[in-house]
């Protein structure tokens, strides 16, 4: 089983193609009988957390129940998401940018599941690791969420070990997801655990209970491809 994020591009002009494929994609992804869990998604302007969308930037997330990442690297996407999504994109002219991944520790569900396996809370590994936090906020917290995110969001592209990250979610300002790299989990430690902002907006998640459901898991990177189209 393995991971793969793609993150998509598209030419402003073609935006309304991309608010049509979050639909369309669907179904081939449903009929895609290696595909045991997926997302299609929107993005933030910021690289995190946001309420401003980027219209031109979407994700395909999908746990495979393949063992081995795909090795025809030159037909990546047609190989992970079918042909149908390969083809659109190609006629769209979209940037992709796709991750493969390999979960490793962490904890929560996603949509009642845990949708990377069971996953132990901790692992031995130390090397660069790729991070997924995700969260569905109450409607009765929202403001409370919005108000302290941001202080932390902005600290993040500064810390030491910082390599990129892109803000995700499957639902505007409810369901919302921060998908980061770092350069070690040692890095990744110190931002979320050592910054006290962080540390007081962990607090806060849990006493005032601003979620009805989160998730954090971490992932070794097997490797990264871009696939340029423009």
């Amino acid at each position: 089983m393995y991971t793969s994020l793609t993150i998509i591009k598209y030419k402003n002009c073609y935006t309304p193609f991309a608010f049509l494929a979050m639909g369309v994609f669907r179904l081939p992804l449903w009929l895609n009988k290696n595909i045991s869990f997926y997302k299609l998604m929107g993005s933030g302007k910021n690289g995190t957390f946001d309420k401003t969308p980027d219209l031109q930037q979407w994700a395909i997330l999908t746990v495979d129940r393949r063992q081995m990442a795909v090795d025809k690297k030159d037909n990546l996407i047609k190989n992970l998401y079918g042909s149908f999504i390969a083809k659109w994109l190609k006629l769209f002219q979209c940037n992709s940018y796709t991750y493969l991944l390999t979960p490793i520790e962490g904890h929560g569900l996603w949509d009642g599941k845990k949708v990377f396996g069971e996953l132990p809370v901790k692992s031995s590994y130390e090397g660069k690791i790729a991070v997924l936090t995700r969260a569905t906020i109450r409607l009765s917290r929202l403001k409370h969420f919005w108000k302290n995110v941001n202080a932390v969001a902005s600290q993040m592209a500064s810390s030491k070990g910082f390599v990129t990250s892109y803000g995700i979610g499957e639902i505007p300002w409810i369901k919302q997801a921060t998908f980061s790299i770092w350069e070690s989990k040692t890095d990744m430690k110190n931002f979320a655990y050592s910054m006290q902002e962080h540390k007081n907006v962990i607090q806060k998640t849990r006493q005032e209970k601003w979620y009805t459901e989160d998730m954090f898991v971490r992932f070794v990177i097997n490797d990264y491809i871009i696939n340029v189209r423009f």
